[in-house]
């Protein structure tokens, strides 16, 4: 019965990852996706497409962190997967992308909150995003990029990665998935009107959708 149900989780996974590559949000071979299944976490290896990851592809590593030898090896951010599980217990998927708008955005200077630059042009940007918080710059893969995802991910199931990208943590693969693309289309909108007069949810219109 388990080994069907991870046999069927990692056919989710692979159905996901290609809905993220059709879209357009994973260029190249960038971009990462991972489940949590019970004290183990799937994910998808180093090197490789979202669009042509297989479901044997994936690997599996313990959640704690402890040294694995897995084959396949898992993507070299799997810090970062593994610092929002640590924070976020209610997180079952990690979705880590350079999809090109959230990524235009993540080079923006943070604003005067210290926050990223993504205003509250639709209530949906305010309900499903919250407050998105700009991560310091490290090398990705990196312990550094994982420390400063960990500090956030505390508070937020959302976060930018200065110039590098995004990650997004959901209490289902389905939530994950839709929020990252519910983020880049907050970036895209943030950007479009970047130079244009533009009218912004009030703060005591966003405080009501918080």
């Amino acid at each position: 019965m388990i080994a069907d149900s991870l046999t069927e989780i990692r056919e989710q996974v692979v159905a996901a990852c290609r809905h993220l590559a059709a879209a357009g949000l994973s260029p190249g071979s960038s971009g990462n996706v991972s489940v949590r299944v019970g004290d183990q976490v799937l994910i998808t290896p180093t090197g490789s497409a979202l669009r042509r990851v297989q479901a044997e592809d994936l690997a599996q590593v313990p959640v704690d962190g402890q040294t694995s030898n897995s084959a396949p090896k898992p993507s070299k951010e799997l810090p970062v997967h593994l610092a929002v599980y640590r924070q976020r217990p209610e997180a079952t998927a990690v979705v880590h992308l350079h999809s090109p708008y959230a990524t235009a955005c993540a080079c923006l200077p943070p604003d005067e909150s210290g926050l990223a630059q993504l205003p509250p042009l639709t209530p949906y940007r305010v309900m499903r995003l919250g407050d998105v918080p700009l991560a310091p710059y490290a090398k990705p893969g990196s312990s550094e990029l994982g420390d400063g995802v960990e500090r956030l991910a505390v508070r937020h199931h959302v976060i930018l990665l200065a110039n590098h990208g995004s990650v997004v943590a959901g209490t289902s693969l389905d939530a994950a998935v839709e929020l990252a693309e519910e983020l880049e289309t907050a970036a895209h909108l943030s950007l479009l009107l970047r130079d244009l007069p533009h009218v912004q949810l009030t703060p005591a219109q966003a405080a009501v959708l918080r």
